[in-house]
C-alpha cells in the first residue's frame, strides 16, 4: 500500500468525514444512550459494504473488513460517548442537545477510524488478514471496553491500536512512547468516625472534621514519603462532607477522591497505604477511619512492538513522530491490553483548550492524516503478524 497515495485518499475522503464529524457533534449522546450515533456508524460502513457484525450490545458497532488473502486479525478502536458539559464553542455545527457535549473528541476519533475503514476496505485486495473495527460506547463511564470484550469483540484478534486527540500538538504530530501512557483510575472513600457533640463543649466529643482535616493534608505523604521519587502518582481529595447545622459537632465526616497511578506494583500498595496514614492520624485525635476502595481501570500500557509499527506508518506518512508525554488521564483502552498487545497513541489536533473543557475545539485538518495513519498501520500490523 503506497503510503503517499493513501494519503491522498485520505484528504479525498475529507469532506465526506467532517460530515460525520459534525453531524455527531451536533448531536452528542452520553455514555450507553449512543443509539442514534450506532445507526449513523453502521450506515456509513454497510454503505460502503464494510460487514457489520452482530454485538450483543445495544449500543456500539462491531465491523470487519477482510483481505483476498486469510491471515491474522487487527482491531483499530474509536470511542463514541459524549459528555454532560454545555458547549460554549459558538460554533455552526454545536451541540443542538441542551446540557451534551463531544467535548473530550470522540466524535473526531469516529470520523478518523470510519475514515480508516473506507480506506482499507478500497485496498482489501491487499490486505493479508482481516482488520476488526471497534467503536466502543460508554469510555468515559470507564465501562465500554470490558463491555465490548464480554461480547466477543477481542475473539480471534492478536493486536490493537487506538488513539486519542491531543489538543497542545500540532496537525500532522503524532505521539508515540511504549510503556505507560494514561494512567490507572480508582476511587476512594474516607469515613472518618467520632463521637457528636455540642459544639461549645468539643472537649465533650471527637471531632471527626477535625481528624478529617488532619487526613486531607496527611496523605499527601503517602505520595511524597512512600512512593519512589521514579513513580509517579497522584492522590487527590475531591470531596469532604461533614455535619447539617452551624453548633453541633457530627459524629461522621466522609472524603471521597482518586488515586491515579502507571505501574501495578503501585497501585497494588496504595489501599493499605492510604488505610494506615488515615486510620494512624484519626487514631491520634481518638477518632477511627476507615478506607472503600473502588477499583477503576489500569494503565494503557503500550506493547513495544505495536508502537513500532505505528511509528513506522507514521514516518512513511512524513508525520512528525514525537516522544509521547504521559497523562494522569485514564482511559479504559487499557482493559483491551490486559488481554492482547496494542498501542494507543496521541494524535495532533492543534486545539484550543484541554479535554473537557466547555470551549474545547480541535483542527478537522487532522481527520485525513488520521484516518491514513491507522489504515496503514493495520496494514503493517499484519504483514508483521504473518512474518
Amino acid at each position: 500500500m503506497n503510503p503517499e497515495r493513501l494519503l491522498q485518499e485520505a484528504e479525498e475522503l475529507k469532506p465526506e468525514l467532517v460530515r460525520l464529524r459534525r453531524d455527531l457533534h451536533r448531536y452528542p449522546e452520553l455514555s450507553m444512550q449512543e443509539v442514534e450515533t450506532t445507526r449513523k456508524i453502521r450506515e456509513v460502513l454497510s454503505g460502503a459494504g464494510i460487514r457489520l457484525l452482530p454485538l450483543d450490545l445495544p449500543v456500539g458497532v462491531l465491523a470487519e473488513v477482510e483481505g483476498a488473502e486469510p491471515g491474522p486479525t487487527v482491531a483499530l478502536r474509536a470511542d463514541i460517548d459524549a459528555l454532560p458539559v454545555t458547549e460554549e464553542t459558538g460554533l455552526p455545527f454545536a451541540s443542538e442537545i441542551p446540557g451534551k457535549m463531544h467535548a473530550c473528541g470522540h466524535d473526531f476519533h469516529t470520523a478518523a477510524i470510519v475514515g480508516a475503514a473506507l480506506l482499507l476496505k478500497r485496498h482489501a485486495v491487499e490486505l493479508k488478514g482481516t482488520v476488526r473495527l471497534l467503536f466502543q460506547p460508554a469510555e468515559e463511564k470507564g465501562t465500554g471496553a470490558k463491555a465490548m470484550i464480554g461480547a466477543g469483540a477481542l475473539e480471534g484478534v492478536q493486536a490493537i491500536f487506538g488513539m486519542h486527540n491531543k489538543p497542545e500538538l500540532p496537525v500532522g504530530t503524532v505521539g508515540l512512547a511504549p510503556g505507560p501512557l494514561m494512567a490507572s483510575v480508582d476511587g476512594f472513600k474516607l469515613t472518618v468516625t467520632g463521637k457528636g457533640g455540642h459544639a461549645a463543649i468539643p472537649d465533650a466529643a471527637i471531632d471527626p472534621i477535625v481528624a478529617a482535616s488532619a487526613i486531607v493534608g496527611g496523605l499527601q505523604t503517602a505520595v511524597s514519603r512512600s512512593i519512589s521519587p521514579l513513580d509517579s502518582a497522584v492522590v487527590s481529595v475531591c470531596s469532604f462532607h461533614a455535619g447539617s447545622t452551624w453548633n453541633v459537632i457530627p459524629d461522621e465526616a466522609v472524603l471521597d477522591g482518586t488515586v491515579r497511578t502507571f505501574r501495578a506494583e503501585v497501585r497494588q500498595k496504595l489501599p493499605e497505604l492510604l488505610q494506615r496514614i488515615a486510620g494512624g492520624i484519626a487514631a491520634g485525635y481518638g477518632a477511627e477511619a476507615r478506607l472503600t476502595w473502588f477499583a477503576g481501570i489500569p494503565s494503557v500500557t503500550n506493547d513495544s512492538e505495536a508502537v513500532e509499527i505505528a511509528r513506522g506508518a507514521a514516518q512513511a506518512l512524513n508525520l512528525h513522530v514525537t516522544e509521547a508525554r504521559r497523562s494522569t488521564g485514564g482511559e479504559d483502552f487499557a482493559h483491551y491490553q490486559e488481554q492482547i498487545p496494542g498501542c494507543f497513541l496521541w494524535m495532533g489536533t492543534s486545539g484550543t483548550e484541554e479535554w473537557h473543557h466547555p470551549k474545547f475545539m480541535l483542527n478537522e485538518d487532522a481527520l485525513a492524516p488520521g484516518a491514513a495513519l491507522f489504515a496503514l498501520t493495520a496494514v503493517r500490523a499484519l504483514d508483521r503478524l504473518r512474518d
